[in-house]
């Protein structure tokens, strides 16, 4: 019979991820089997892991990527910081309920348990998820926050990581702009410069991910992006994550803010980049 690919192209593209679940459900009912155990024997490549990446919620996506990341020899530092350090609370307490569902296994011990020192610190704390998600700026707490920045910062680098993981993790967007811009006052550089000169390797990467997200999230993720289609050969499970994830909350906004910053649209960049029904999918994603 073959696979119509362009009928499932059509039917998971139109749809939002909660209606996606209905389908799901629907097939079962229907066919007493799962529609993600069928598409596998039908689909390959890269077209495959898209279509199931949109038949997952994008929490219980995300939970299988950072179980990915963590699982046998290794682990993959960059992943586990893409996710957890430019996620909002909500989001980190769903991704968390869908880890535990999937694997009976708590997210938060399995990083523990995979990252150390610094790093460890930080991605604990976000996962905390106790972020304020208000948009008022108190500017005294800017300038206080941004003074203690600076002190622990500044040749004492190394003891007071707690000072950045609290303010990183915990302030709000809008509060962290104003703290950003009180250090720049007191310190006279960005506080991305001061990161980039005292720490190194995934804690630098955690911290000026916090920052960067904090400062223009689809700013960081149109970056991203562009990373992963530049040069030769495409990074396509980037490529595939960003879409698949945010495509039902900021994808809009990173559409714009790549266009501002590399002269053409998104879909230009994927269509010249990827092919066949995984960049079929991909462009109607964009759509």
């Amino acid at each position: 019979s073959g696979t119509d690919e362009k009928k499932i192209i059509e039917v998971l593209s139109s749809r939002t991820s909660e209606q996606r679940q209905q389908i799901k459900q629907k097939y079962k009912a229907l066919f007493n089997k799962d529609l993600e155990e069928e598409l596998k024997g039908e689909l390959s490549g890269n077209f495959e892991k898209a279509v199931l990446a949109l038949l997952d919620l994008p929490c219980e996506y995300e939970a299988r990527e950072l179980r990915k990341a963590m699982k046998g020899a290794g682990t993959d530092e960059s992943l586990l910081i893409e996710i957890l350090c430019t996620r909002n609370n909500k989001e980190i307490v769903n991704i968390k309920e869908a880890y535990r569902r999937f694997y009976d296994r708590d997210l938060e011990s399995d990083v523990r348990s995979d990252t150390s020192g610094s790093l460890q610190k930080i991605l604990v704390t976000v996962l905390e998820a106790a972020r304020d998600e208000t948009h008022h700026v108190n500017a005294e707490l800017a300038e206080q926050d941004a003074t203690e920045l600076y002190e622990a910062g500044e040749g004492r680098w190394g003891t007071e990581e707690l000072a950045f993981n609290v303010v990183l993790a915990k302030r709000s967007y809008s509060q962290l702009k104003a703290t950003f811009q009180a250090y720049k006052k007191v310190c006279g550089k960005d506080i991305e410069e001061s990161i980039k000169s005292e720490t190194s390797g995934d804690l630098e990467k955690a911290y000026l991910t916090l920052v960067s997200c904090a400062k223009d999230c689809p700013g960081y993720f149109a970056t991203l992006l562009q990373k992963s289609m530049k040069g030769c050969g495409t990074d396509e499970e980037t490529l595939l994550r960003i879409l698949v994830t945010r495509s039902e909350s900021d994808l809009p906004a990173i559409k714009e803010r790549f266009q501002q910053m590399y002269k053409k649209s998104l879909a230009e960049a994927v269509r010249s980049d990827t092919s066949g029904d995984f960049r079929k999918l991909l462009l109607a994603l964009l759509q």
